[in-house]
């Protein structure tokens, strides 16, 4: 049996239970299937959290932090960084004639990931369809929406709804990519892209943006996407051992 690729940043002893890339695809599609029937039967957990940024005079007052503001802005120059220095690698690899090699294929899954988790998923399919209305918008806080459960489809809001967080998807991309660093930065980089990813998730419900369900399922549905997306990029074959985060490069060293 292979190691779960996640876990194996952690000691044997933590991941002994789960040992198949299947299992770990099924833990986090139950996540976030237990995660959406948490919000739907629990609704007010969603409203409550976004009432502790919220004041009844003066409204999502955070909003107007200009630490804050400046740190929802970060986030696209990093990722601008992050997408431009993946594309390099491809293009490199792709000039020296080693597209198929496992550095190139990494950041080939990441790019992709970027495509169909927070591309075409979250910002072409949910936040476009659902129209989930977002904090603000609704009379809870101030708007005239009413508020809406996840995963209700309805039409309070016409493009670019809360269901789920764009923002907390991209977040976990850089999460994804922290994860596909050298392995002598690997700990630390994951370390503060998580820390990052939460801070921007957080911001975005302090603004009153989003509910807590939109950035929880946003990570969730965004980790499933990068998961499949490994098993088909990074495998070597149909049956070959998946490890996307501690493989051997096309050079012959680990990364």
């Amino acid at each position: 049996m292979t190691p779960v690729p996640i876990l194996s940043l952690f000691p044997a002893r933590s991941r002994s239970a789960i040992t198949s890339p299947d299992a770990s695809l099924a833990v986090v599609a139950l996540a976030a299937v237990a995660s959406s029937l948490f919000f739907y039967v629990f609704p007010g957990v969603d409203m409550s959290v976004s009432r502790w940024f919220y004041d009844a005079t003066d409204g999502f007052v955070l909003a107007d932090r200009p630490p804050l503001r400046a740190l929802r802005s970060s986030s696209t120059w990093i990722m601008a960084g992050v997408l431009l220095l993946a594309l390099f690698q491809v293009a490199r690899h792709a000039l020296a004639g080693r597209i198929a090699g496992q550095v190139a294929r990494r950041s080939l899954w990441l790019l992709s990931g970027l495509v169909v988790g927070p591309g075409l998923l979250v910002n072409g399919v949910l936040k476009e369809h659902w129209g989930r209305p977002r904090p603000i918008a609704t009379d809870l806080f101030g708007g005239e929406a009413p508020f809406q459960t996840v995963w209700v489809i309805s039409d309070w809001c016409d493009r670019n709804c809360s269901f789920v967080s764009g923002e907390a998807s991209s977040a976990a991309w850089l999460v994804a990519a922290a994860l596909i660093a050298p392995r002598r930065f690997r700990t630390a980089a994951t370390a503060l892209a998580a820390i990052y990813a939460v801070a921007l998730s957080i911001n975005r419900i302090a603004f009153g943006a989003h509910w807590l369900s939109d950035v929880l399922l946003a990570w969730l549905l965004c980790a499933l996407v990068f998961m499949a997306l490994a098993r088909l990029i990074l495998t070597p074959g149909a049956g070959g051992a998946w490890r996307p985060f501690s493989v051997r490069s096309s050079e012959g060293g680990r990364r």
